[in-house]
């Protein structure tokens, strides 16, 4: 199938209070990677307050990381999307969900001072409140997706239960907890990593795969993205790649 005059629906969740540290640069990234190809983009942005039947159109799901009054102000309107969120991710629609958003798709956040915040059970997994921030340039490794570059800056420490998949393992950085080597999530279609920067301008690989999922999911057929040069990419990677902790 041609991607051309093809058309999908980004719901961006309260992009008001979750694109911390660069993550709303992953929407301008689809946003363009579609743009390019001729793929039409209807964005829907979700904040406090709306009908969660608004939720319904989407084919991808993106959701950034945020600060704990950012977490505080969208919680209780997360809980009522969150069962929509399953179904969504059931039904294989695409989703990116970075640093606190990958917590909050998983089983629960438990702060240091004992509170739980329920999460939408999508990725097998909690999250534990910490003292100690875990911040600094990161490296990992997909078999899907090769090598992936980005900035992790978190306290929670993420721990996966068993039988849920990593996202990718750390070849350099902290990951989940730093423990353990594990970094991220990965459910179906949905990718949950702690990797900010913004992500997907760096390793735009993924954006694809976010992209044509979307795409084959709405239209029912195979998709074959045109290639579309990357003559700074390797420079911008290499630098990141590059820079102390």
């Amino acid at each position: 199938m041609s991607e051309e005059t093809k058309t999908i629906t980004i719901l961006s969740l309260f992009p008001g209070r979750m694109c911390s540290h660069g993550d709303a640069g992953n929407l301008l990234v689809l946003r363009k990677r579609c743009e390019w190809r001729g793929i039409a983009v209807e964005q829907l942005n979700f904040e406090v307050g709306d009908d969660p039947a608004k939720c319904e159109a989407a084919n991808l799901i993106l959701s950034g990381g945020g600060t704990e009054s950012g977490l505080a102000h969208i919680k209780a309107d997360f809980a009522r999307i969150a069962p929509l969120l399953r179904s969504l991710v059931e039904s294989g629609v695409p989703a990116l969900a970075v640093c606190t958003s990958l917590q909050l798709f998983g089983e629960y956040l438990e702060s240091p001072g004992g509170q739980r915040l329920e999460g939408a059970g999508i990725f097998s997994l909690h999250t534990l409140g910490n003292t100690e921030r875990q911040t600094g340039n990161i490296v990992i490794s997909n078999s899907d997706f090769g090598e992936l570059i980005g900035y992790e800056n978190h306290t929670g420490k993420t721990f996966l239960h068993e039988g849920q998949e990593p996202f990718a393992q750390v070849v350099s950085g902290f990951g989940n907890n730093g423990e353990d080597g594990t970094e991220g999530a990965r459910y179906k279609n949905a990718l949950g990593t702690h990797l900010h920067g913004p992500l997907l301008p760096k390793n735009p690989q993924l954006a694809d795969f976010l992209i044509a999922t979307a795409l084959e999911r709405r239209y029912g057929e195979p998709v074959e993205l045109a290639l579309l040069p990357s003559r700074w990419l390797e420079q911008a990677r290499a630098t990141a790649k590059a820079r102390p902790r």
